[in-house]
């Protein structure tokens, strides 16, 4: 966990959220299916103007409630509680009646034209025999208002079918303008700024789009458990405020930086200055973005003006790049690290040196015989697995232990912040997307076997945070790490399957098939992994069983 006196801004406690429920009433059309909208009053402490779904606060009258509803095998009594405030919002803001009678029969506009929606709703359904139908409420996502807003809910979203021969009418109070949808469209008109929507609203139906029915959708959503849960985080892009969820690549850089979800930290890639992430870590992106570097080499700072410095990975020899790290360093390096010897990597190293006036050595494993062309690398002195790197004394301390991680490159090293529990990965891991495994200095069962390594000491020393060589920080280390292996292991059972489907072929016959989820441009990147994966199944016996 990373210290408190390590965080760039005072914290402060977010907002408790409220319990809430909102219901997605879904109707089949031969063009797909259409979500029901309503547009939320210009006055609205929450949302105001904004196209949304039905729904609102849960009141203790939806828990007293479940005798009067209809429930699934498997639906808990949490789930049935916000199934029966979604039923009630629904009513009294659009005046849809998700209630059956007692013969099985749905609920009328007539039964709904003789109901009063500003009187209490589960005393007038038991008075007219009506039952309400929670078992057609399904749970499709799980959204926690965001940290930083000062109006907050914990709200599940739900869908459930339209009934038949009923029309929504708006209460026009907190709610106008009912309107039929397909997703794709709402999407659509929002961005050309007519169907003004927030965040979860605008995320949930880029995912209902891919369902061609009612059907598929409640079918996706019969496991009880919401297929998806988010609390986003927003950072600057640009000077203005973006949102992301989890699974977005600048979301574990948000949840380092401003963890109680202020707006205060700008996510636009910069190679002229350094980026703070901590008070003892900075970080500067070297200017050569491309395919293999994406936006470019990161270069990390560890310690402050009272300790000094250790740089990792000074980068290509780009004079402008280095001089800025002497600058962001004040001079002060007392330790050059390299993560591995590939040329984005390890030749700023030495021309670094020559501008510090105390010479810190350069650390790091030397280069091997199979290692590529380009990527010779001596350091001054061979860093030693598990050796522990550190500037400074007592609670001011930072230590970077060393973690031979072999398999992206023979000399690959990753070094674990032990005070802060962070985890700088060099290459082995990155965010949005997977490194090369290129032979023979790379080996797959290496990097495999590394990837359980890192897995081992992130739950050892509690590591949050990944601060990969390319790419955003990551967050949930260990998620991380377990999903990269899946994957790695999914491509695996591709190239698997690829072998035995053209038993004489060659590597270029099983690329196409091993990799046709990836664009052809990247198949020659592609190549050099898809050899390791050949040679670790290979050497297994895997083609055999």
């Amino acid at each position: 966990m990373v210290r408190a006196t390590q965080l760039l801004h005072p914290q402060r406690e977010p907002v408790p959220t409220r319990p809430a429920a909102t219901v997605l009433l879904l109707r089949d059309t031969p063009a797909g299916p259409e979500v029901l909208m309503t547009r939320r009053s210009a006055t609205a402490s929450f949302a105001p103007g904004a196209y949304v779904f039905p729904g609102g606060g849960i009141d203790a009258a939806d828990a007293r409630a479940h005798p009067l509803a209809d429930r699934r095998a498997g639906q808990s009594d949490l789930h049935l509680t916000q199934a029966i405030a979604a039923i009630r919002e629904s009513f009294e803001e659009l005046g849809v009646l998700l209630a059956r009678h007692a013969d099985g029969r749905f609920a009328t506009q007539a039964d709904v034209q003789a109901m009063d929606r500003h009187a209490a709703f589960v005393d007038q359904c038991r008075d007219r025999g009506l039952r309400l139908a929670a078992d057609g409420v399904f749970l499709l996502a799980h959204w926690i208002t965001d940290r930083d807003l000062a109006r907050r809910f914990d709200v599940p979203f739900l869908v459930a079918r339209m009934p038949e021969g009923q029309e929504p009418v708006a209460d026009e109070a907190e709610q106008f303008e009912p309107v039929w949808v397909r997703p794709a469209d709402a999407l659509e008109r929002h961005r050309a700024g007519s169907f003004f929507m927030i965040f979860p609203t605008i995320r949930t139906l880029e995912r209902l789009q891919a369902h061609g029915s009612v059907d598929a959708v409640l079918q996706a959503c019969a496991g009880e458990q919401p297929l998806w849960t988010s609390c986003p985080r927003a950072g600057l892009l640009g000077g203005q405020e973006a949102r992301y969820m989890e699974h977005e690549a600048p979301y574990g850089e948000l949840a380092l930086v401003c963890p109680d979800g202020q707006i205060l930290h700008a996510l636009d890639w910069r190679s002229d200055r350094p980026v703070p992430l901590l008070r003892n870590l900075q970080r500067l992106t070297c200017p050569n973005p491309g395919v293999m570097t994406g936006p470019g080499t990161n270069s990390y700072l560890v310690g402050d003006a009272s300790t000094g410095y250790i740089v990792v990975d000074p980068g290509p020899n780009d004079p402008a790049h280095l001089q800025r790290l002497h600058a962001a360093a004040g001079g002060d390096i007392r330790l050059i690290v390299c993560t591995h010897s590939h040329g984005d990597h390890s030749p700023g190293a030495h021309p670094l040196q020559v501008l510090c006036a105390g010479k810190p050595p350069v650390l790091g494993k030397a280069s091997g015989p199979d290692a590529r062309p380009g990527s010779a690398f001596t350091p001054d002195r061979e860093l030693a697995d598990g050796e522990l790197l550190r500037l400074g004394e007592g609670a001011g301390a930072h230590s970077l232990r060393v973690l031979h991680t072999p398999g992206h490159a023979a000399n690959h090293v990753c070094l674990l912040l032990e005070e802060d529990g962070l985890l700088l990965s060099g290459d082995h891991i990155l965010n949005g997307s997977t490194t090369v495994v290129d032979p023979p200095d790379g080996d797959m069962d290496a990097y495999l076997a590394s990837l359980e390594r890192l897995d081992a000491a992130c739950a050892q020393h509690g590591v949050d945070f990944i601060l990969p060589a390319h790419g955003h920080v990551l967050d949930d280390a260990r998620g991380a790490i377990a999903r990269l292996k899946a994957h790695r292991l999914a491509r695996e059972a591709k190239v698997l399957a690829a072998m035995r489907a053209r038993p004489q072929g060659d590597l270029p016959e099983w690329l196409p098939l091993a990799y046709d989820d990836v664009p052809p441009a990247i198949w020659p990147v592609a190549r050099r992994s898809l050899l390791a994966h050949v040679q670790r199944i290979r050497s297994r016996g895997l083609l055999a069983r």
